[in-house]
């Protein structure tokens, strides 16, 4: 299982909060990411795929499994799951929606970046 480090934070910096990791699963490949960043990408990939466009998603791998990045090609023909852990929906953040959207826009496909501005729960 793979655990992006910028959709997890610093563990000094998260000790104020407990982080509440959800899965993606798509294709038999199943990613970790903080429940926060999975319900803002779900609303990026939702809007895509609703509109039949296929992209990469890209993250950054966490050190404890080798430091480097990862994509996958998703396209709407293939079932993608998102698991939270967390029983409470994390509030959107508009900026880092515009942000993701921006990227999953681009040629280099949608890449998982640190929430930008303050950070609500």
């Amino acid at each position: 299982m793979k655990t992006p480090e910028g959709a997890c934070r610093d563990r000094a910096r998260s000790s104020r909060r407990r982080l509440i990791i959800g899965k993606l699963i798509y294709d038999g490949i199943e990613v970790e990411f903080e429940d926060r960043a999975l319900v803002h990408l779900q609303v990026v990939i939702g809007s895509k795929l609703r509109r039949g466009e296929s992209f990469f998603l890209s993250w950054n791998d966490s050190p404890a499994i080798g430091d480097g990045r990862s994509s996958v090609w998703l396209h709407a023909s293939i079932p993608l799951y998102f698991k939270y852990y967390g029983g409470k929906t994390p509030t959107l953040n508009r900026a880092w929606i515009d942000v993701l959207t921006t990227s999953a826009n681009s040629g280099q496909g949608l890449l998982l970046t640190a929430e930008p501005g303050p950070q609500r729960s």
